[in-house]
């Protein structure tokens, strides 16, 4: 963790897109961003059409997304894209046998952005419309996510992992080493803003399948068992393995206040279905569970004594602690911490309704028995990974 960081928390796609066009519009060398989800529609549009204007400008401009979460970019804007020297990659395409080989399950669910090596941004904001929800259809309310602008020393770790991933998409790893260290060079004094001012504690996590494995997930076993007062949670897809949920568990038992903010909307089987029987677990062991009901969640965000605080993209899942690629800020700085929390807080108390105990065990026995099975399902899946949850 280092000081010397300037940290800005961005609530909602059009809090970000606004931001992001902002900053390419006045970007001097370099844009290079990565995304799961690009939808070519909406308030998105904004973002395509700067990383396009950049491009024009002579900028260098990357993008790499998901093969998954977006597929394959519409025609036009492959067109407008490569006429105007946006270079684009797409991360592990899905192919001929698609998710049937396992390998494909491992995705890149990181969004990241650096801007001229100087400006970062981390968080769980999707480039898609906040209105728009593929498996909701229309919002009337603003998806539920979060972002956060940065500058200062985490933006170097931030850029190389781009640069990595790039390089290692472009097939350049045939490459002679010598230009792999001129351009990491260049990055890094790019990145280094001169001298080191006061400012927020912060780090990037990552979350890989080869140097980086457990580093969000320890990151967060450290937070939580070093909890005093209380521990907010915001979390999509919310089913943490034993280790966290044993975490969680000590905590609430010594006296911590443990609050946890999810989905409230049906999105799909095994996100609804695999998720009951761990949270009945929570709920016995006095966690606080409550649905977000206001509109679609999507953060991925937390809380611990308003001085420990995380924004990324990483779930408390098995895909984003198991098998994707994540990135996550974290911060020690209270007055970030006690921003996001009251934030969270806020949808807590006005736009969610607890899980009842009660009601949750008495459901119809068809609806349990469908809770066994995607619970199972998942381990089972994961089991093929050579993986156990």
């Amino acid at each position: 963790m280092q000081a010397g960081h300037s940290l800005v928390l961005l609530q909602g796609g059009n809090a970000l897109f606004a931001d992001l066009v902002s900053a390419m519009d006045g970007a001097q060398r370099s844009v290079h961003l990565e995304t799961y989800i690009f939808e070519f529609e909406g308030s998105a549009l904004r973002v395509a059409e700067a990383l396009e204007r950049a491009a024009l400008r002579g900028l260098n401009v990357r993008l790499v997304v998901d093969g998954i979460g977006t597929g394959p970019l519409p025609d036009e804007w492959q067109t407008r894209f490569d006429r105007a020297g946006v270079q684009w990659r797409v991360f592990s395409p899905l192919g001929r046998f698609g998710l049937l080989i396992p390998s494909r399950w491992r995705r890149l669910h990181r969004k990241l952005c650096v801007i001229d090596g100087v400006l970062g941004y981390c968080g769980g904001i999707n480039l898609i419309d906040d209105h728009l929800d593929p498996s909701m259809g229309p919002l009337a309310h603003p998806r539920f996510d979060f972002a956060v602008r940065c500058t200062g020393p985490l933006v170097i770790p931030m850029a190389f992992t781009l640069l990595q991933l790039w390089w290692r998409m472009d097939a350049l790893r045939r490459a002679r080493r010598s230009e792999f260290r001129t351009a990491w060079a260049n990055v890094q004094a790019s990145a280094h803003p001169p001298g080191q001012p006061q400012g927020a504690t912060a780090q990037l996590v990552l979350r890989d399948n080869l140097l980086h494995r457990n580093d969000i997930e320890r990151a967060y076993l450290s937070a939580i068992d070093s909890a005093q007062h209380e521990v907010v949670l915001a979390n999509a897809y919310f089913v943490p393995g034993g280790r966290i949920r044993r975490a969680l568990l000590r905590a609430a038992a010594r006296g911590v206040r443990v609050r946890v903010l999810l989905q409230g909307r049906y999105e799909s089987f095994m996100q609804y279905h695999a998720a009951r029987p761990v949270y009945k677990q929570l709920l016995d062991g006095g966690i606080e569970l409550q649905e977000y009901m206001l509109s679609a969640l999507h953060a991925k965000v937390a809380v611990v004594d308003r001085r420990w605080a995380t924004v990324g993209s990483s779930n408390l899942d098995p895909l984003s602690l198991l098998l994707a690629r994540e990135a996550n800020v974290i911060s020690t700085d209270p007055a970030f911490a006690t921003d996001l929390h009251h934030r969270v807080v806020l949808a807590l108390e006005n736009d969610a309704e607890p899980l009842d105990h009660r009601a949750l065990s008495q459901r119809p026995w068809h609806q349990r028995a469908l809770d066994r099975v995607a619970f199972g399902l998942m381990r089972a899946l994961l089991y093929v990974t050579g993986h156990r949850y």
